[in-house]
Formats: structure tokens, sequence, C-alpha cells
């Protein structure tokens, strides 16, 4: 799909984009290759679920970046919520022994986020500003 086309939904032409950071719940350094890996996969399966495009995707051993595309009906802070809900649980679940090192609660992600609208820098900055994170090698 060509990300600089613009999309219509319910009658409404639009070209909305959000760079979504998530960090792990104190900073914790606990996502590793594997573990950003399995996000991605994760992250890719929920956006089309909800009818949104992952442009790119990149993180560090502590925080991952998501850059979006999306509808204008579309409740960011419920996207979010079910993004980050349904990735810890898997997480959690399926790197079990790695994540209970760093926690002794249910946790992974930080309650927190920040989502920024991409009309200050070109999508091509931010994509390169993505891609260029400092991948986990391990």
């Amino acid at each position: 799909m060509n990300n600089l086309r613009k999309r219509s939904h319910y009658h409404a032409v639009h070209d909305l984009k959000y760079h979504l950071v998530l960090v792990t719940k104190y900073r914790n350094p606990v996502i590793d290759k594997l573990i950003l890996e399995r996000l991605h996969a994760i992250f890719q399966e929920q956006l089309q679920k909800w009818d949104v495009e992952l442009i790119e995707f990149n993180g560090e051993s502590d925080h991952v970046h998501l850059l979006i595309k999306t509808h204008p009906s579309l409740d960011l802070s419920k996207l979010i919520n079910s993004i980050k809900t349904v990735s810890s649980r898997l997480i959690r679940k399926e790197f079990k022994e790695r994540v209970d090192s760093y926690y002794l609660k249910p946790y992974f992600w930080s309650r927190a986020y920040c989502l920024l609208t991409t009309g200050g820098a070109t999508i091509d900055v931010i994509k390169r500003y993505i891609e260029n994170q400092d991948k986990p090698v391990k």
C-alpha cells in the first residue's frame, strides 16, 4: 500500500499518521531481539483488526516505536489500551522466564505512552529515526 496515498473511510478522506512510543514498566531493559520480533508480529496482527496500518516498527531494550496510519473514527486511547493489553499478556505468557526476572507482578508496559502527530516532520524523517533505533542484538 502506498503510504503517501490518502484513504477514505465513512465518507471522509484522510491521511492521519501517528508516532506511538511504548515504554516498559520502570524502563526495565526486558526487550531482546526475540521479544522485539514477537512484538512486531503482535502489533501487526492487532492493528489490522482495528483497520490501522503499521508503517514502521522498531525498538530498543526498554521501549518500542510504532508509526501508524489511522482513520478518523478511531478512538486512539482504546486502540493503544488494546494493543498494550494484548501484547503484554502474550509476551508475559510466551517469555515468562525472561519477563519474570524483571517483574514480580504481571507488568510489561508502563501505564504512560507517547503519541505524536507526524505533522512537524516528514514521514521519511520519522521512518529513518525509527529504523535507526538501537535494536537489541541478543
